[in-house]
């Protein structure tokens, strides 16, 4: 049975300054989490905003179990990719 996985993950950038120096961040995650794990990644809110993200990864696997453990590893690869920076992660299933 195919299984689809939605982690919505709620960033906070304190550093960032500009919106330029928030999409070089945002930019770096997105396409680490793709290249690592084969995910979907968009921006989804707070695009015009310095220092607050939001991203939703979506993942399709053959079982639930499969997709699950690659939300958990993306999540702990954001939240080591944004030193403290990840405010939440919530996992939403979509099948």
């Amino acid at each position: 049975m195919v299984s689809i996985a939605a982690l919505i993950l709620e960033i906070r950038i304190e550093h960032a300054q500009s919106l330029k120096d928030k999409r070089q961040v945002m930019k770096s995650l997105k396409d680490r989490l793709r290249g690592r794990f084969n995910v979907s990644v968009a921006e989804t809110d707070f695009q015009s905003q310095w220092q607050l993200a939001e991203i939703v990864v979506v993942t399709v696997a053959s079982s639930r179990q499969i997709a699950e453990n690659t939300m958990l590893h993306v999540e702990q690869m954001a939240a080591d990719h944004l030193a403290g920076g990840l405010i939440r992660a919530n996992l939403e299933w979509l099948d």
